[in-house]
């Protein structure tokens, strides 16, 4: 069946952000500094890893991942959100807008995932120290990112293949900056039950469970270090443990606000800033939290400029 019997729609309006059309240039500088320094902080992150041996272990090749995973997070919808908001233009295609939602819940499931497995490592690290380098191999570390590749593959596969064959007849308006699968529902005069189905299984799998599996981890860290207090053991694992709980309480504290406490019928204005939060103001923060917190990373990076210096002064004097 061709795509123009399923749907008379070849494109969507994307409303945008709830601001005054004055204030847009304000904005999207500061939307493009933001973005930019999403880009270039994770970007330093993955570079520092890679260049810095010390940082080969589990917890930084998770890391890395998580850094790259953000870049894309963020990429897939603010690109498209600034071009929006200079050319002043509304229109998304049709493939690009289903392109969009496919590549956002790869995404976001992914790094749901990563955040997982960052807190099993963590758990790992300080619940069973002597087992550690033998529970995370390199081979168990490779698992686990495929699994979460896979995993959050097979999600977005099921939401892409059903949201294609749902008709859109009439409004083509979303009221948000990029294309929500949730919000492009609302516009199907398709039958959506199944779609809604599947949100609420996989939302379970992607987001609900690994949530879980995080909180029952930091208990469990809570429990071996309550039961061995000392101020040297607390101090260490507030500084392993610490950055990577920051990340994940802005993650999912920005989408259980989102959707279980969803904003009223009447205005979707909340719904539209709390995403921006999880797109665009997380990724951004991240690599601030890694490095302002993190001890290795803040002397992996004082290590390559202090190289960077020597090569300098190395190849001043060789004149």
């Amino acid at each position: 069946m061709r795509r123009d019997n399923q749907s008379s729609v070849s494109e969507f309006i994307l409303l945008g952000l709830p601001i005054w059309t004055e204030n847009q240039g304000i904005y999207y500088t500061l939307f493009l500094v933001m973005y930019l320094i999403t880009v270039l902080g994770n970007l330093l992150i993955i570079l520092l890893i890679r260049l810095d041996s010390c940082l080969h272990i589990p917890m930084y090749f998770f890391l890395s991942h998580l850094a790259f995973t953000d870049i894309s997070f963020s990429s897939v919808t603010t690109p498209k959100m600034l071009i929006n908001m200079q050319t002043q233009s509304q229109s998304i295609s049709y493939a690009g807008c289903i392109s969009q939602v496919c590549f956002f819940l790869f995404f976001g499931g992914f790094d749901s995932f990563l955040l997982t497995s960052m807190a099993y490592d963590r758990y790992v690290a300080i619940c069973h120290p002597l087992h550690y380098t033998t529970i995370m191999s390199q081979n168990i570390c490779f698992l686990l990112v495929t699994v979460s590749c896979v995993l959050s593959c097979t999600g977005t596969l099921l939401h892409t293949l059903l949201l294609v064959r749902l008709s859109f007849c009439g409004d083509n308006t979303l009221p948000h900056f990029f294309c929500d699968l949730s919000t492009l529902l609302k516009l199907s005069s398709s039958d959506t039950t199944v779609n809604k189905l599947v949100i609420l299984i996989v939302g379970t799998v992607v987001l609900t469970l690994p949530f879980i599996c995080i909180l029952v981890s930091y208990g469990h860290i809570g429990g071996t270090i309550l039961r061995v207090p000392s101020t040297k053991g607390i101090c260490k694992a507030l500084s392993t443990c610490g950055s990577h709980l920051s990340v994940v309480s802005l993650y999912y504290g920005a989408i259980i606000g989102l959707y279980f406490f969803p904003s009223s019928n009447n205005s979707n204005d909340k719904d539209v800033i709390v995403s921006l939060l999880y797109t665009l103001v997380t990724p951004m923060l991240n690599p601030f939290i890694y490095s302002l917190r993190n001890r290795d990373m803040k002397g992996a990076l004082g290590n390559i400029l202090s190289r960077g210096k020597f090569h300098h002064y190395e190849h001043h004097f060789s004149y």
